[in-house]
């Protein structure tokens, strides 16, 4: 095998480039191989073309052409190396495939292109997702953090490795790998190996337990490991508040972690934060600050001119807000909201390219612009029901979708994020076979739950009599409100009603007469039922 010396940096003079040096120190030898390299190896290395057979080969000057599909002995593909070399490419990859590869080194000198092998079973996509990232971290490996640029994970998973003293992979919450370590001292295990080339952790009986451990604990976990292909593992997860963004791994065999491993791996969690933070930002900056305009749109803190020049949907377009939650509380917090919200976000941005998505706290809400015709709401709700389904079966998660009355203007959102948070709740209090609903379908709790609101902004009024019996209630353990609220809720009806309270009928014709004597309430008075149900009905709801 015939390999360039190692250049002392990654960065080809005058140039702010990845060089083919650096390429192979970032992806390391199980990733890239370079057979050849006629030019050397501190040439800069400029976009991926993706080349197959019989096609002509584009003009990309310094390229990297992706030679997919050529079998490496035949003749097509050493004309393809020379029409490289003629179009000033930097480097050809290809797969060995079990071949002699002289002859493709021979053709790739004489067309003075480096020649680089890509693992046999290793995707091409795979491969040319590794280069993109690769070539974005500029930056030669380090052990300080504060000298990485933000988003550069392969630098960081090497300073890492450095500061934990073993291999290092960065994973997202399901497992695939965004960046590992390459330190040439650090050894890895088979099961590594499968990830790198895969882009995803191997399926192992034992991953669902070890993820959902490293993911609950706040502290990083050893996994004492004894089989021959698998190394011991210090892991940790990567939070910011409740939210997961990441676990970091690191292999405990060649050489032995240290005593300082677990407080170094902590540190080097939050440092990943930040990178991960600021990378899925990056991704997508428009997404992003589109997002934190909704949150203040929904929360009312942002006036309707700010909002739609932020949003870049017109201050009199009429939308729909949808609140979107879990049907059960997450068993490990935050795990699986960004997921949601990615997945919800795609979907809205299919109703309409101005559609746009924010979570806040456990819920995901979505602005959708909408067209006014007579059919709008039944599309919004076949819509949500879309995503209930979706969901559901991509990600096993089960939802509930509430869908607030339609705003004219972006004044009478935040009324309308506080309609959709009540149907949210409506739904939640329904049997649980309803999944989607708007405030039409369940009004009349909708309507309880806004006036539970209101009730609780607008206590003017000094305590009543009913105020005074919840307070008799607790100082004394008894349960004359409860009594009453079922008795109203009977319609004053006493043998259902002492059915409901597992009591005699007696026993609840004595309670409601001593509500009378006690606290004055009397309920032969049609208006007093009704106020005194409606207190203790939104007293409970508020509860």
């Amino acid at each position: 095998m015939m390999t360039p010396e190692a250049s002392e940096s990654g960065t080809a003079p005058g140039s702010d480039g990845v060089t083919l040096d650096r390429l192979r120190q970032i992806l390391g030898p199980l990733v890239l191989e370079i057979l050849c390299a006629p030019r050397g190896a501190t040439g800069q290395v400029g976009p991926q073309v993706i080349y197959g057979p019989g096609e002509p080969v584009p003009s990309e000057v310094d390229g990297l052409l992706l030679m997919v599909g050529m079998a490496p002995d035949d003749d097509a593909t050493f004309d393809a190396i020379r029409r490289a070399g003629e179009a000033r490419y930097c480097a050809v990859a290809l797969k060995a495939r079990g071949a002699d590869l002289t002859a493709a080194v021979a053709a790739a000198k004489e067309a003075t292109v480096a020649l680089l092998v890509v693992p046999d079973d290793m995707a091409w996509r795979r491969f040319d997702s590794l280069i993109t990232a690769a070539t974005s971290a500029s930056s030669p490996a380090m052990n300080s953090y504060s000298t990485i640029g933000i988003g550069d994970l392969f630098s960081l998973a090497n300073a890492i490795a450095y500061q934990v003293g073993g291999a290092i992979s960065i994973e997202d919450p399901t497992g695939r790998v965004l960046a590992y370590s390459n330190l040439p001292h650090q050894l890895i295990d088979e099961i590594r190996r499968q990830g790198i080339l895969g882009r995803q952790t191997p399926a192992r009986p034992t991953n669902v337990d070890e993820y959902q451990l490293v993911l609950r604990a706040e502290e990083p976990i050893y996994f004492d490991v004894p089989e021959p292909d698998h190394m011991s593992r210090l892991a940790v997860a990567v939070r910011v508040g409740p939210q997961v963004l990441g676990l970091i791994w690191a292999l405990d065999d060649t050489p032995r972690l240290g005593e300082g491993a677990r407080a170094a791996i902590e540190e080097a969690a939050k440092v990943t934060a930040l990178h991960l933070l600021r990378a899925r930002s990056h991704r997508d900056p428009d997404r992003w600050s589109k997002s934190e305009a909704l949150v203040s749109l929904l929360n009312g803190s942002s006036s309707a001119e700010v909002a739609a020049a932020q949003l870049g949907i017109g201050a009199a377009t009429p939308t729909a807000v949808l609140a979107i939650a879990r049907t059960e509380p997450e068993e490990i917090p935050g795990l699986s909201a960004a997921r949601v919200l990615d997945l919800v976000g795609l979907y809205c941005e299919a109703w309409h390219p101005q559609s746009v998505c924010a979570a806040i706290d456990d819920t995901v809400y979505a602005l959708l612009p909408l067209r006014t015709d007579s059919g709008v709401d039944q599309r919004i709700k076949a819509f949500a029901d879309n995503i209930v389904a979706t969901v559901g079966r991509t990600m096993d998660l089960a939802l509930r979708v509430g869908i607030g009355v339609s705003a004219q203007r972006h004044e009478e959102v935040p009324e309308c994020r506080r309609t959709a948070d009540h149907v949210l709740r409506a739904l939640s209090e329904s049997d649980g076979q309803l999944r989607v609903a708007t405030a039409t379908d369940l009004r009349s709790m909708v309507m309880l739950l806004e006036w539970a609101d209101s009730a609780r902004v607008m206590r003017r009024l000094p305590p009543g009599p009913v105020e005074a019996m919840s307070a008799h209630d607790q100082q004394n353990s008894t349960q004359y409100a409860h009594t009453v609220l079922t008795y109203l809720a009977h319609f004053g009806e006493t043998i259902p009603a002492a059915a409901a309270l597992r009591v005699h009928e007696n026993t609840l014709r004595y309670r409601i007469r001593r509500v009378h004597e006690l606290f004055g309430i009397d309920l032969r008075n049609p208006d007093t039922r009704l106020v005194t149900w409606l207190q203790l009905r939104l007293s409970q709801l508020g509860d």
